[in-house]
């Protein structure tokens, strides 16, 4: 069975650690207490195959920042939270992505947005065209949820996991056509 670090990333108060607790054990945190780290496991079948889910949930307060470049050096594949209901959460995720492509030294990075809280659509700050054009232009899937309500939740994990074969199969082809490249070259070349 596979495994996949998965690190969960995102402002403070944006419901990083109720979303993860929802996924993990099916329930609703209501009061926020601010995390320094957290680490779940979960196992999950995505696409028929069965994925063992090592769930790092961390600080979104700017005092554990520093501890975030270990996290994201560890991690395989990030779910980035902002809260729907909070215009500077939706700001405050681009440092983060730039962080994670920072540590991770490439821009083909497993990553998925999220924007949480979809049940608040009356304090609904972030329209769904912002976040989907936020999202294309990371390159990468945006899905809107809400832990209270246990909306799209198992979906966010699951899409990480898919995200994260993804890049390890277009990194076996680059490998694969740079291996053929040398070897195509080597014997073309030759006198």
């Amino acid at each position: 069975m596979k495994e996949y670090k998965v690190v969960v990333l995102g402002p403070g108060g944006v419901g990083k650690s109720a979303l993860t607790v929802q996924f993990c054990h099916s329930k609703f945190v209501e009061k926020y207490d601010p995390t320094i780290e957290d680490f779940y496991r979960k196992e999950i079948q995505v696409d028929t195959e069965p994925a063992y889910l090592e769930i790092l949930d961390t600080a979104g307060t700017e005092q554990f920042a520093s501890m975030r470049d270990l996290y994201i050096k560890n991690g395989r594949g990030f779910l980035v939270i902002f809260s729907l209901t909070s215009w500077q959460s939706f700001l405050d995720v681009r440092p983060v992505r730039e962080q994670i492509l920072r540590v991770k030294g490439t821009d083909n990075v497993p990553i998925c947005l999220v924007g949480n809280k979809c049940d608040a659509s009356i304090q609904r700050q972030v329209t769904p065209n912002d976040a989907l054009e936020l999202a294309q232009s990371w390159n990468c899937p945006y899905i809107e949820t809400s832990a209270k309500l246990a909306i799209n939740v198992n979906d966010i994990f699951a899409e990480i996991v898919r995200e994260i074969n993804s890049k390890i199969k277009i990194k076996k082809i680059k490998k694969k056509k740079k291996k053929y490249r040398k070897s195509c070259l080597s014997c073309c070349s030759s006198p």
